[in-house]
């Protein structure tokens, strides 16, 4: 009789702490592995106003310092969905039938700072004071096939920059771009502003621009195991319909109807929320705030445009196709902006 007193005080007790918490007792856990950046914002406030709870989802998020390793991660099984950048580890592993993308994230877009195209202040003084300068020095990225690699082609392309002049160099993490380009052993990094943008008002190194002030694409998405996608879609479903909450309350708060950056009434709170997350001050995040699309829709045209790049660089196997790459049962595509 005691122990059995014991058990029912015991579940009574677990049951007010899942109360307190806002997480039902019978919460399924799920991972997501994201970077600490304002562009996770939707998830770090679907997780703070409760959006997973209420959809019977205990969210736990796990950060890494650069994007492949959550792919790996996700078809390891050691988180549940990714929130990053695609790229040629992502689309290979697409290719392999292990992952699949479910949503789109963050995107780049006039006015709205994801990608900061940062010189050192020694090559910035040498003359690279423009894009084109860029060719015969040495870029940066966190691994080859990297989001940012991709940016660098399209910045190359657009300035007529020769890429074969341009030596890029894998430095693993976004802590490693900063140290390096901050003290001169790169000459550039396209670099996360959230990440970048500290350095660079401490003066170490030097904005030459924002990417996508130059050239949109789709910077953010996010994903799961093809194996997940195929066999647990209730899951997925609701995953969705909480992450897409959360993308809703980060557009009303930062972006106006005319899908142009403006901080709207919700914004302190949203700010305060992200911040919590990326270990920030909030008028830190406020510079690093991203191109979010209704419903986190997905730029289809443009994943498919980058399949194709990697392709061409010999870094995707040429038979990947874009079926494999993105989940037409889950994916919004995104309607022109």
């Amino acid at each position: 009789m005691i122990h059995t007193r014991w058990r029912q005080a015991g579940f009574a007790v677990a049951l007010v702490c899942a109360a307190l918490s806002g997480v039902p007792a019978s919460a399924e856990t799920v991972r997501i592995g994201a970077v600490k950046v304002a562009a996770n914002g939707a998830n770090f406030i679907a997780v703070d106003k409760g959006y997973f709870a209420a959809e019977g989802l205990d969210v736990q998020i796990t950060f890494f310092d650069s994007a492949e390793p959550i792919a790996v991660a996700v078809v390891s099984g050691a988180v549940d969905f990714g929130a990053t950048g695609p790229g040629g580890a992502l689309y290979n592993l697409a290719g392999q039938n292990a992952v699949t993308i479910i949503s789109g994230l963050a995107r780049e877009a006039p006015g709205f700072p994801v990608f900061v195209f940062a010189v050192s202040n020694r090559a910035y003084q040498a003359g690279f004071k423009s894009y084109e300068n860029m060719a015969g020095r040495t870029g940066s990225v966190t691994q080859l096939g990297a989001p940012s690699h991709y940016a660098y082609a399209l910045l190359q392309q657009k300035y007529g920059v020769d890429p074969k002049s341009v030596r890029i160099l894998p430095l693993q993490s976004l802590p490693n771009q900063v140290s390096a380009v901050s003290g001169g052993q790169a000459d550039s990094g396209i670099i996360l502003a959230t990440v970048a943008i500290p350095a660079i008002n401490r003066g170490d190194m030097t904005r030459l621009g924002y990417v996508g002030d130059e050239t949109p694409f789709q910077t953010g998405i996010l994903f799961t195991s093809t194996k997940t996608a195929n066999e647990k879609s209730d899951l997925v479903q609701r995953f969705l319909r909480a992450f897409r909450k959360g993308a809703h309350d980060y557009r009303d708060a930062f972006i106006g109807p005319d899908g142009k950056r403006r901080d709207g009434p919700a914004s302190t709170e949203m700010l305060g929320i992200i911040a919590k997350y990326v270990g920030q001050p909030p008028e830190q995040v406020k510079g690093g705030i991203s191109y979010v699309d209704p419903d986190a829709a997905l730029d289809v045209n443009d994943i498919l445009r980058q399949l194709a790049w990697y392709k061409a660089q010999g870094m995707v196997k040429s038979d990947v196709s874009g079926d494999q790459v993105i989940d037409k049962r889950y994916v919004i595509p995104a309607g022109p902006r």
